[in-house]
């Protein structure tokens, strides 16, 4: 069986996770490792602070914390996005607004934004959809003449870059996931980025579960208390030493995605038979994408549905995506979609990714290309 994904194993995880506990004798968060990967972190994204989370969820809900949301207020995002997107500023007490997606990225339509903000509106969230950034210059003119802040999700979006800048740094706050379906990944696990130094104290406490513990380690004080709300935010020791791994080669692994991302973008765009019957990735001229995924789209479910199921029979674990919040049960209670829904349900039924991860070799990609061919010259 082609799995979808696996999680990378580039090769010092197991040793630093030892190290971890027979050396530093360190379980829990804040050890040696997660310092290395928060620095990494800053060094190549260029934010004042990064910290690492227990998932990009968590990542999230900090984010929605610093940005004081509170009950009524509005926060705009894609209806096309993880549930997580939602649920930070939900919690919160936050109504969301869906707004639609454009055709080309996925990502959230910059052109519609500005129509959907009301007096109760306070944070935009633009989501980095299959790590390919959004149009990050509109999105922080308009944030910047209605007096919003904008929360990056760039779960997908570690090593990709908007001209010249790291996705999770253009935004006020940024967050990563290094979930295990995840470029770099840890198991479960993400990262707040803070752009500016402001917000640096008050985002150490609310990781720290409300305290002020980080400025006793440091020597600041001299006993930490509680001090404001927050939450257990931290993860392991032993997750960070395993990203600590994959950081070490971060290039490496970014340049491998790549190339099997490329592979699978040559096939499919230099086959006869599947001009016209399928869709490829658009990656605009002044974007970076990551290669974090490879997905396809067909002319409508039904053919996604039957391609799907042909290429399962193939031994393919191709999959689809997500099902539009502002349809979900809890997208109808905590939400409401502003404008016309021209795109999102109609492009999210359409869309079809295909396996890539760092185990993935190139005779698979080829295998599932032939497979994908084979499907067109029978339909």
């Amino acid at each position: 069986m082609i799995h979808f994904n696996e999680p990378t194993l580039s090769g010092k995880e197991l040793e630093y996770i030892k190290d971890a506990v027979t050396v530093e004798h360190k379980l829990c968060g804040d050890g040696k490792y997660t310092h290395k990967c928060n620095k990494w972190i800053e060094e190549n994204t260029g934010v004042a602070k990064a910290m690492l989370t227990t998932s990009c969820s968590h990542a999230l809900e900090i984010a929605a914390i610093l940005c004081d949301i509170k009950d009524g207020d509005e926060v705009i995002m894609p209806s096309f996005t993880f549930c997580s997107t939602a649920n930070a500023f939900v919690l919160r007490g936050a109504k969301i607004v869906f707004v639609d997606i454009r055709p080309d990225t996925m990502n959230i339509d910059e052109k519609i934004i500005e129509d959907a903000i009301t007096d109760k509106t306070k944070v935009i969230v633009p989501v980095h959809y299959a790590g390919v950034p959004c149009d990050m210059d509109k999105i922080m003119d308009i944030a910047a003449r209605h007096n919003l802040k904008v929360v990056e999700d760039a779960a997908q979006g570690v090593k990709a870059s908007y001209k010249g800048k790291a996705l999770g740094s253009i935004g006020h706050y940024g967050c990563f996931s290094f979930h295990e379906t995840k470029n770099y990944c840890m198991g479960e696990g993400g990262a707040i980025l803070l752009r500016d130094h402001d917000d640096v104290e008050h985002a150490e406490i609310i990781r720290e579960k409300g305290t002020n513990r980080s400025k006793f380690f440091r020597g600041e004080i001299d006993k930490y208390t509680w001090v404001d709300m927050g939450s257990s935010y931290l993860p392991s020791e032993l997750n960070a030493a395993y990203l600590w791994a994959q950081l070490e080669v971060a290039d490496e692994i970014f340049e491998d995605r790549m190339k099997k991302w490329k592979l699978y973008y040559e096939i499919l765009s230099n086959t006869d038979i599947l001009k016209d019957r399928i869709e490829l990735p658009y990656i605009p001229k002044e974007c970076v994408h990551n290669a974090h995924m490879f997905f396809i789209k067909l002319k409508d479910l039904d053919e996604r549905t039957r391609l799907n199921k042909y290429l399962r029979s193939k031994d393919i674990g191709a999959v689809f995506h997500y099902v539009p919040l502002h349809s979900a049960e809890a997208g109808l209670k905590f939400g409401r979609f502003h404008g016309e829904d021209k795109y999102t349900t109609k492009e999210s039924e359409r869309l079809l990714r295909l396996p890539l991860h760092y185990n993935l070799s190139m005779e698979e990609i080829n295998y599932i290309c032939d497979s994908i061919k084979e499907f067109f010259t029978g339909a």
